[in-house]
């Protein structure tokens, strides 16, 4: 079995930064994605628009050239496919890891579901955290017509659909569904929408929101959802009421896999679920085993970005290649 210098479990943007600075490093590595290059946002909304401008998404030196400040969904889907060509970076598509075992003699055997094996002196975890919705627990959740992910707007025009949660991903939801004729309700469990709502959204949503064109129950909980129908709870006045529904987004966020990074041998804080690691070069409680980008940011996945999670690739390699540690800087606070 050949062995590796790494292994990086990831195609996202940031294991694809990772691939990057290994390759430049000389080291000899192999990234396995359980979809296609950067699955999570081809998964997106169609016509999603990054918060992050686009120099704060690039990575691998290769310049983000759009006509506007800020990529969408598609222009993201062609940039990231472009630098893994430029860098011919070595990857294996539609490989869904289950785990990563250190082995007696150092290294680690890396086992995907479908059987293969790979060997590797090193391992990094760069799975982001979009593939495990947050659950709501509620009867009904895993009904047909519920979903965690948000597509596109036709299929909904002209039906109920009700948006649980009051962030990004549900405001930019009922905004385009809105436009494209659905009666829209969001049911989110606080007083007003969340503070880091992108700021170009809050003015359109809470005026759509006055001319009762989208419809709102603020500090309300799902208590269940039925065919046809979800039935919520106000938290100040103990009152239920039913809602038509024909549609049910459930967008109150994602984590990042914690079974995953246990059957790895990570050590998670067992009420934030932040995983064990070197905050200076991201190797976790397990040597020669690393973490880089928003897996390693437990419940607070709004505290790591593309925007800083591209910059864990570099300290890892230099960490790898026994060089000084480039430090990586903080995200600033978003306005």
């Amino acid at each position: 079995m050949h062995i590796y210098d790494v292994i990086v479990i990831g195609g996202g943007p940031c294991g694809l930064a990772m691939g990057v600075e290994l390759a430049k490093s000389g080291l000899d590595y192999l990234i396995l994605e359980k979809g296609n290059l950067t699955e999570s946002i081809r998964r997106y909304p169609r016509r999603m628009k990054f918060f992050s401008t686009a120099e704060n998404i690039e990575i691998g030196g290769i310049p983000f050239a759009i006509s506007d400040v800020k990529a969408n969904r598609n222009e993201a889907l062609q940039y990231y496919r472009k630098v893994a060509g430029y860098y011919h970076l070595n990857f294996k598509l539609f490989i869904d890891v289950d785990r990563a075992e250190k082995q007696p003699d150092g290294t680690f055997l890396t086992y995907a579901n479908d059987g293969q094996v790979f060997q590797s002196k090193n391992v990094v975890l760069a799975t982001g955290y979009f593939d495990v919705p947050r659950l709501l627990n509620v009867p009904g959740e895993d009904l047909p017509h519920v979903s965690h992910y948000y597509d596109e707007p036709f299929k909904y025009s002209y039906t109920n659909v009700v948006l649980v949660g009051g962030s990004n991903s549900s405001v930019e939801a009922a905004l385009e569904l809105y436009r494209h004729d659905a009666h829209v309700t969001i049911v989110h469990k606080e007083a007003d929408f969340r503070t880091k709502v992108k700021y170009w959204l809050v003015p359109d949503v809470k005026n759509r929101v006055k001319e009762g064109k989208i419809h709102t129950r603020f500090n309300s909980v799902t208590e269940a959802i039925e065919p046809g129908r979800m039935l919520i709870r106000n938290l100040e006045t103990g009152e239920t009421e039913w809602l038509p529904a024909d549609f049910v987004f459930l967008l109150v966020g994602y984590l990042p896999d914690e079974h995953l990074l246990t059957r790895c041998g990570v050590v998670l804080n067992p009420v934030t679920k932040v995983p064990t690691f070197n905050s200076e070069t991201f190797e976790t409680n397990v040597p020669g085993l690393y973490l880089c980008g928003t897996v390693m940011a437990g419940v607070f996945t709004e505290k790591v970005f593309i925007e800083n999670g591209r910059e864990h690739a570099a300290a890892i390699a230099d960490h790898l290649s026994g060089r000084e540690v480039r430090k990586v800087n903080e995200l600033i606070d978003r306005i």
